[in-house]
């Protein structure tokens, strides 16, 4: 079978089976199994599939036709321009969460700080901590996860992009790990914690609720359980005029606004590429 039919093949096979990302599935797939770019797909499209290339590829079809998600298939997933390694004990990295990383940029600009610390809670991948340190040369980050299976994979991503000397690494509880000598000393607080009701996890699309850990996706009753316990702590730790980010999901903004004490944030909710809301930006008065 050659590479261009392949791609038609397998995308046919992954459409008849209702994967909304079918087109480009397919396309991620053989890239992982041909080691070709999207370019290279196409400029190499007569080239004939080996044997063993044909037969890896099918199984990874039947895989993401199961419902399994391409990323934890080929093992990584793009964030902020650069390529993140991902596997089941993390959350696969969204674009919506890169205006948090936008976001984060902007606040650490306006503080005009010459050695800023930023703390990541629920840093899973790494993907926010990382592609800050990666960005902002001077940046020194403190990333906490829950999950050691997940801190290991943002050590990884650390490693990988040369930020390693730059991002402490912390298992435990929100800001519990994070050493006493930082408070009032943190300028960034950034939080992709989980905002989703529990009682929406059903409804959620099935390589979402069949395959990403729920640890990192329960909010709880209103899904801002977490973030309800993180404020205390962050109130304390984060400088005077500092900055607290948090991750939302649609229709969440005003709810998040209204558990952050008037007295001491002014905050703002900021909208996704598609118009949803996606982050809250509060800042420490």
């Amino acid at each position: 079978m050659r590479i261009q039919e392949a791609l038609w093949v397998g995308g046919r096979f992954l459409k008849e089976r209702e994967i909304p990302s079918w087109k480009l599935d397919a396309r991620v797939l053989l890239s992982a199994v041909t080691s070709l770019d999207r370019t290279g797909l196409v400029l190499k499209g007569d080239l004939s599939l080996e044997a063993e290339q044909q037969e890896h590829y099918h199984k990874l079809l039947e895989r993401r036709a199961a419902g399994e998600p391409a990323a934890y298939l080929i093992g990584h997933k793009e964030f902020m321009g650069l390529d993140f390694k991902v596997t089941p004990a993390v959350l696969i990295p969204r674009p919506d969460t890169e205006l948090m990383v936008e976001m984060a940029l902007a606040c650490l600009k306006e503080s005009q700080e010459r050695l800023p610390v930023v703390v990541d809670v629920g840093t899973g991948s790494g993907a926010v901590a990382v592609s800050l340190a990666y960005l902002l040369p001077e940046l020194r980050v403190h990333a906490v996860d829950l999950s050691e299976q997940a801190l290991a994979v943002a050590r990884e991503n650390a490693l990988r992009h040369g930020v390693e000397k730059r991002v402490s690494f912390y298992a435990g509880n929100l800001l519990d790990p994070v050493d006493e000598k930082l408070q009032q000393n943190i300028h960034l607080i950034t939080a992709n914690l989980p905002y989703i009701p529990t009682t929406d996890i059903p409804g959620l699309m099935a390589d979402v609720r069949n395959f990403e850990p729920h640890l990192a996706l329960d909010g709880g009753v209103d899904g801002l359980e977490l973030y309800r316990r993180l404020l205390p702590k962050a109130s304390k730790y984060l400088a005077p005029g500092g900055h607290l980010l948090m991750e939302i999901g649609p229709g969440q903004g005003q709810e998040a606004i209204n558990i952050l004490p008037l007295k001491y944030w002014v905050a703002e909710i900021y909208r996704d590429l598609a118009h949803r809301e996606r982050l809250v930006v509060a800042r420490k008065l």
